[in-house]
């Protein structure tokens, strides 16, 4: 597989990744999963689960949307009970939003299941593979942080 092309190596990734995630949907408990949450949700989840109470505009800031794609996102959050929303009493064009208690065991519940599926699957391939797969993905998250006029070829 030495000297595929950049092109080549993004065509291979793009076949396998279904693979992989087909194996974690397989994984998955049907109570845990009988939540349906999409990515903006996720990365919402866990951004407040990270960070704690947070602004509208950093959650859309963060994810890369309009306040007003933000809002619809929140607003099914709120509904499902898993996100609260307040006015901040300083400002109130200010909103603020932080998980409930059940957002919160939604997302603890969340990532023990992610851990056991990624034991179970990174479990088929030896310790010096996971090290070498985590230090690509390290690799790859500092290049990523850089602010992107920095950024460097990944090589």
């Amino acid at each position: 597989m030495s000297n595929i092309s950049l092109a080549e190596f993004a065509d291979k990734v793009d076949e396998i990744m279904p693979v992989i995630a087909r194996e974690f949907l397989k994984q998955k408990v049907d109570n845990l999963f009988k939540v349906r949450l999409t990515m903006p949700q996720m990365i919402v989840l866990n951004m407040l689960d990270r960070h704690g109470e947070s602004k509208m505009t950093d959650l859309a800031h963060f994810i890369n949307v309009t306040t007003a794609a933000m809002t619809g996102v929140v607003d099914r959050l709120v509904r499902d009970g898993y996100v609260r929303r307040a006015s901040d009493p300083k400002d109130r064009r200010i909103i603020r939003t932080a998980l409930t208690a059940k957002g919160k065991r939604l997302v603890d519940d969340i990532a023990k299941e992610r851990k056991r599926m990624m034991v179970k699957v990174f479990g088929m391939i030896s310790q010096a593979e996971r090290e070498a797969y985590l230090n690509i993905l390290t690799h790859i998250q500092e290049h990523l942080k850089e602010p992107e006029g920095n950024r460097r070829s990944l090589k």
